[in-house]
């Protein structure tokens, strides 16, 4: 089982109304919420640790995850309200402005993080989840205590407004680098964590020599270029595809990469040290196809396995 770690939201998503101006109808999100639900959607064995509320928002939640076939055996419920994210979309891109205090997602503690059995075989980190306290210092915890033997991968999905105390996000981010075995960043992403004047492959090399087997750049419709700590590199261009809007295309993307590998029968940690840039391309080519369905239809609204 694949348990992916982060954030489960309600996204307020701007809707037409028949009296005229706009209305924000609620829709389930998350960076990591939505990597959990394309997984389980793609067929892949998949559960959700994240905090929920007992609210009805959290109650939509927990059906959506359900209903898309992922394990909620792993979800920490209580009487904190839901995180809400007001989306705001502008030509398709979108913004948010989070409601996230005192929340039943951010106040997870490292005594909230339940035991791991050997079902789960690898671990999803990713989101607002990794900047917000108490719950970041909860989930790096847990990747502390269960990476020996258990494949990683990491999207920090960096959002400066979150990080309050920049030197404590950033040692924080470098011992979860550290312990992952995939680093997937942004381009943006990528300048933040390495803000000197250094050419891309520096930059890279500098993720590399944290620790990870494969560090994956991506660049939107410029497609995704990976890395190998072996020096391999591979480029995938982005899928043409009528945007809609690109909520949850990254982490749809992620969710692809992760099918994929675990498809491949590379998803522990010797197969991703040992990994060819042969199937990292496969991975990638899979990952941009999850996304295109996904950026071409309104919302994190992932793919079936039988729509790819």
């Amino acid at each position: 089982m694949i348990l992916c770690c982060g954030e489960a939201l309600i996204d307020m998503i701007p809707t037409a109304t028949s009296a005229g101006p706009d209305g924000f109808v609620p829709h389930c999100g998350g960076a990591v919420y939505n990597t959990a639900i394309a997984l389980g959607r793609l067929g892949v064995q998949t559960g959700m640790l994240t905090g929920l509320s007992n609210d009805m928002f959290g109650q939509q939640v927990l059906d959506g995850l359900k209903a898309s076939h992922v394990d909620v055996s792993h979800v920490i419920l209580s009487d904190r309200p839901t995180t809400l994210a007001f989306v705001r979309l502008v030509n398709g891109h979108a913004t948010y402005d989070f409601y996230d205090e005192n929340s039943a997602g951010r106040m997870v503690t490292p005594d909230d993080m339940p035991a791991l059995s050997g079902e789960v075989t690898a671990l999803y980190f990713g989101g607002i989840s990794l900047a917000c306290e108490p719950g970041a210092d909860a989930y790096a915890g847990l990747l502390a205590q269960n990476a020996d033997g258990r494949a990683v991968m990491l999207d920090p999905n960096i959002r400066p407004g979150f990080i309050r105390d920049i030197e404590r996000y950033r040692q924080r981010l470098d011992r979860m680098i550290a312990l992952s075995d995939i680093v997937k960043v942004s381009d943006e992403d990528l300048n933040w964590i390495t803000p000197e004047p250094l050419s891309l492959r520096e930059k890279i090399d500098r993720l590399l020599a944290l620790g990870p087997s494969v560090v994956i750049l991506t660049r939107g419709g410029e497609g995704a270029t990976g890395f190998l700590a072996d020096g391999g590199e591979v480029q995938v261009a982005a899928r043409k595809t009528e945007i809609t809007d690109t909520v949850g295309a990254g982490d749809t993307f992620n969710a692809g990469v992760l099918a994929k590998l675990s498809e491949l029968g590379r998803l522990h940690k010797p197969g991703l040290a040992a990994l060819s840039t042969d199937e990292l391309s496969d991975a990638l080519a899979h990952g941009a196809r999850v996304a295109a369905i996904t950026v071409s239809r309104a919302g994190a609204n992932p793919p079936w396995a039988g729509e790819i």
